[in-house]
């Protein structure tokens, strides 16, 4: 069985105990949705060919808020009304990927490895059905209803089991369709149904770092924990310049701004996103635009600068980063900025998925100095902060 892989993340329940205006799944660590990394896990493992997430209906809008810029995402299916049923939803979702083995893992833990992710792999196509285990270290306790104890358990042979759960896919979505028309939807998780519906389910080494967020404390340490895994911080500078030209507009930040003139340029002549993509790139040292996408190629002919930094993005997420922060500085006599700060920070954090309060943008003039002076073309300087796991080259 050596097969095509996919995941499926589940991130349709509400996580009331986490406490927050929100589900869980679309609470920020470090400046990013949960979900987030969880998905950059699997989009960015080389085996996996397929990522089937499963929401709740009512968050549409934060599923697209919290994944902007994920490339290769399938459209989220709809969750049910327990864990179970949206499991099930989603594997159903992934049929016209036609996957052998299929990874199905909580979007509430974040902090799964490669490496974990690779075990996964290896152990379902193995044994079939195979689920993370920790060993417990503690002694384990059965008591009754009045609190007292009743029995010292032999925790040798106990084990705390966590996700990505891994099974052959027809093994599993079998399963499930026979627990649905069984009526039974009380599984907590998919080892449990796998058991039920005659297999066997082996374990395989879990990590003690893939821990799920479940309560508000857990939220602190999850806090702590991304920042001190991703401690090496570097910074970078972009500088990008455009001439103005016949039109009655230009692009500044992904926004469309009325103008006396336009902009020349080989794409869509955006300074801002321009001087934003060199100043991500320059941080983790990968060259420039120019190198990306050379305007001697015809491709990049009048293209949306969303693109490329999009692109920058997810060379970001690649190497397991978050960006930090963003700061832009637009120089013109015109047209005036000031109007569209707040839309063109909105629609950067569309693009790169960070939150606004993580953009800053200022405009200035140059004092009728200049070429910007003489109103001849406009200028953008802009600086990125970018944390990226010590690892990393």
């Amino acid at each position: 069985m050596n097969g095509r892989v996919a995941a499926v993340v589940v991130a349709a329940g509400r996580g009331h105990r986490a406490g927050g205006d929100m589900p869980k799944q679309y609470r920020q660590i470090a400046g990013e949705p949960v979900i987030r990394p969880t998905l950059s896990a699997f989009l960015g493992h080389p085996q996996i060919a397929a990522v089937q997430t499963v929401i709740h209906r009512d968050d549409a809008e934060a599923f697209q808020a919290a994944t902007a810029g994920l490339k290769d995402l399938l459209p989220p299916a709809w969750g049910g009304a327990t864990r179970q049923a949206s499991v099930h939803a989603g594997l159903e979702a992934l049929r016209a990927a036609a996957p052998d083995v299929v990874l199905i893992h909580d979007a509430a833990r974040p902090f799964l490895s490669a490496t974990l992710i690779t075990r996964a792999i290896e152990a379902a196509r193995e044994h079939g059905a195979a689920v993370p285990a920790i060993v417990i270290a503690d002694t384990v306790k059965q008591i009754d209803e009045h609190e007292l104890i009743t029995a010292t358990l032999d925790r040798n042979r106990l084990r705390t089991v966590q996700t990505p759960q891994a099974f052959a896919y027809e093994l599993i979505v079998g399963s499930h369709r026979r627990a649905a028309a069984a009526g039974r939807d009380d599984f907590t998780d998919d080892a449990a149904l796998a058991e039920w519906a005659g297999h066997r389910v082996r374990v395989f080494a879990g990590e003690p770092g893939n821990v799920k967020l479940t309560t508000s404390d857990d939220f602190v340490r999850a806090e702590m924990l991304r920042m001190a895994a991703l401690a090496d911080v570097r910074t970078g500078s972009g500088f990008d310049v455009h001439a103005f030209t016949d039109g009655d507009h230009v692009m500044l930040g992904g926004v469309r701004i009325p103008h006396t003139h336009g902009v020349t340029g080989h794409s869509d002549a955006d300074v801002a996103l321009h001087a934003l993509v060199d100043a991500i790139l320059g941080a983790l040292a990968e060259g420039d635009i120019g190198q990306h996408f050379p305007p001697s190629d015809p491709q990049w002919r009048g293209a949306a600068s969303e693109k490329f930094l999009a692109f920058a993005c997810e060379r970001v997420h690649a190497r397991g980063g978050m960006i930090a922060h963003l700061d832009v500085t637009i120089v013109c006599e015109g047209p005036r900025v000031s109007p569209h700060r707040d839309a063109i920070r909105a629609r950067i954090a569309a693009i790169t998925g960070i939150p606004v309060g993580r953009i800053g943008i200022k405009a200035t003039t140059s004092e009728k100095m200049g070429f910007t002076g003489r109103g001849e073309g406009l200028v953008a300087m802009a600086t990125a902060t970018v944390r990226l796991p010590w690892s990393a080259a």
